[in-house]
């Protein structure tokens, strides 16, 4: 049965055994830990990080950013965690998910600066400050 509410638990180390519907928040290890919310019993990982996802603690719930998409599982559950709460989002096409991945690495290679996308990404027309129908004239002249 699909979740709707968690719990959240601050932890030293990710227990062996996950209780549902609660999200383990391993700080030291920057990893939030839980068992898929559609019910399956897959566990899911989300690695903290500038570059994976972002995790908001306001003094009573927790939030994760981007959304959950669990597509390496036969579930393939997709959802937020949103203060504490368990906001179910609409399956993905695999275009959609390999336009996600390739966004993520992107985003990955962006942060940690590596020189081949860097290139790329400066190579890339530039649309100039004097407006946007100026510029797509340009391509014309």
């Amino acid at each position: 049965m699909r979740a709707t509410s968690c719990k959240h638990k601050f932890v030293t180390t990710v227990p062996d055994s996950l209780d549902d519907g609660v999200v383990y928040v391993a700080m030291e290890y920057r990893t939030a830990v839980h068992k898929c919310f559609c019910g399956c019993g897959s566990e899911v990982a989300t690695a903290l990080s500038p570059t994976d996802w972002k995790l908001t603690y306001d003094g009573v719930s927790v939030s994760l950013y981007p959304s959950i998409g669990n597509w390496a599982l036969d579930c393939q559950s997709h959802y937020w965690i949103d203060r504490n709460a368990v906001k179910w989002a609409g399956q993905w096409s695999k275009e959609q998910i390999e336009a996600g991945r390739a966004h993520d690495r992107m985003a990955k290679d962006r942060y940690y600066d590596k020189p081949e996308v860097v290139a790329k990404q400066e190579a890339a027309p530039q649309a100039p400050q004097r407006g946007l129908v100026a510029w797509i004239k340009s391509w014309f002249d």
